[in-house]
């Protein structure tokens, strides 16, 4: 990060630097990081207090079109210089706000996180909310996808996949990975490392702390870079930079990324394994003498979490392609439960150090199509929720909880089965989150609608390519 302040900061080193182009960026309801661009002479002090206008109604699930404009406000803390644009090119994220009332729109999701930080302030109860997300993703060769009315298909292929044994690569040298076989083996067989390297540094030159990279279980080219965690605003910016960047190196390398949480069937898929702790004065609230050297604090925010997951699941896991990870009876999170070092549970308490500064807990079930700006806010809510209400976590769950008969699973809570079942749960369950004005019911009314309109139902409808296997000859 450049660490500039206020806008005369920009201006300066936009001078500096002989910065030529200034990325507007922001966020939109769904995740997906939008831009535009003007040339850096159309910046100057006052933009940072006028903003810079678009059209709202071409984003979706945002404006109509009879009242589509739009600002986006530049945030000076933010600037960075975009190491992908072919000319020198400062980028500005910002949160959107109303052209008449230039109050926040209550559909930006940034504007959004900054009201949860400030709500988790007000409460007394922290002053810091720490997340460290672990996004998975897959690192393919070539993608192919079709929908239409009278046909389907879709295709990937890695040069990794097992199912490239016998394939003529002039020549083909082995070194496949088996399904389920791809977890940290060293080169020849993680080839892949290199340009795994080349998106590290790319993140550390953007400022963003990298931790580890490595080889993810699946076949064909699955991969994990974790980042350092961060407050929840400074988070969910990175987590912006960090698909942007690692979608563009590969790109470069001539390959593609998909954060997909479910591209190949019979493999394991990509999570999104989300840690989570509370700080207030630079002291950690979640270490003490409870199960897993955890205070009460945490235990009541966990409690928060699993009574509220099905809800939670809505923004956490929004994707329908997310309930293809989120299967009974495999090695996904989806029974609610806490347990210390148990990963099968869908919390779970790291053990990796004593220190009370690295005390905190694992919530396994998110996936990376979430908006990390909604899903990090939303957790911190329900986190919250249970501290003040002081409820309870239950027993843990200390078991291999896939190794339980159905009889001791009958008591242990399960996610929703789909991404319509975790949008009824979050109709019936959602006033946690309406505290502090943090989120508000027209933008979960908007949320839920768009993802049944434009996501549920037109899955539904459509013949699935498995649908004529089955049946076409009955």
């Amino acid at each position: 990060m450049q660490d500039l302040k206020t806008p005369q900061d920009v201006i300066e080193f936009i001078k500096d630097q002989d910065i030529r182009m200034v990325d507007l960026r922001f966020i939109d309801m769904l995740g997906a990081w939008q831009h535009f661009t003007v040339p850096a002479h159309e910046l100057e002090v006052d933009t940072f207090e006028e903003g810079f206008g678009f059209d709202g109604s071409s984003i979706r699930g945002w404006k109509s079109i009879n009242a589509s404009d739009m600002l986006v406000m530049p945030e000076p803390s933010t600037a960075m210089v975009d190491p992908f644009m072919e000319h020198p090119t400062l980028v500005l994220m910002g949160k959107v706000v109303d052209t008449i009332t230039r109050s926040s729109y209550e559909r930006c999701p940034r504007a959004l996180a900054e009201r949860a930080e400030a709500y988790l302030q007000s409460t007394g109860l922290a002053d810091v909310a720490y997340f460290g997300p672990e996004a998975e993703f897959f690192i393919f060769d070539d993608v192919r996808y079709e929908s239409q009315g009278h046909t389907s298909s879709y295709a990937v292929d890695s040069n990794l996949g097992v199912w490239n044994t016998n394939r003529e690569e002039f020549p083909n040298l082995g070194y496949k990975v088996r399904q389920k076989g791809g977890y940290v083996p060293v080169p020849p067989t993680d080839s892949l490392h290199d340009l795994r390297t080349e998106m590290v540094m790319a993140l550390e030159d953007l400022g963003i702390t990298v931790e580890r990279q490595h080889m993810e279980v699946a076949s064909g080219g699955q991969a994990e870079i974790d980042i350092r965690y961060d407050s929840l605003l400074s988070q969910a910016d990175k987590m912006c930079w960090f698909k942007y960047a690692i979608k563009n190196v590969a790109r470069r390398a001539g390959k593609t990324v998909t954060f997909m949480p479910k591209p190949i069937f019979g493999d394991n898929g990509n999570g999104m394994h989300t840690h989570m702790s509370l700080w207030k004065g630079g002291q950690p609230l979640f270490a003490g003498e409870q199960y897993g050297g955890l205070s009460q604090m945490a235990l009541h925010f966990i409690a928060g979490i699993l009574t509220h997951a099905q809800a939670l699941c809505a923004f956490t896991n929004p994707s329908t392609n997310s309930y293809k990870r989120l299967v009974p009876g495999f090695e996904a999170p989806v029974n609610l439960a806490y347990s210390s070092r148990n990963r099968s549970a869908s919390i779970r308490i790291p053990t990796y150090s004593s220190s009370p500064k690295a005390i905190r807990i694992e919530f396994r079930t998110p996936d990376p199509t979430a908006n990390p700006y909604l899903a990090f806010s939303a957790l911190l809510m329900a986190g919250l929720d249970g501290i003040e209400r002081k409820l309870d976590p239950g027993a843990p769950l200390d078991k291999d909880i896939y190794s339980l008969t159905p009889e001791e699973l009958a008591d242990v809570p399960s996610v929703p089965g789909s991404l319509e079942g975790a949008l009824a749960a979050l109709e019936a369950d959602h006033e946690f989150l309406l505290k502090g004005d943090v989120f508000s019911r027209d933008l979960l009314e908007a949320w839920i609608a768009y993802k049944r309109d434009n996501e549920v139902t037109p899955v539904n409808m459509r013949p699935h390519p498995h649908e004529f296997f089955l049946y076409y000859d009955i």
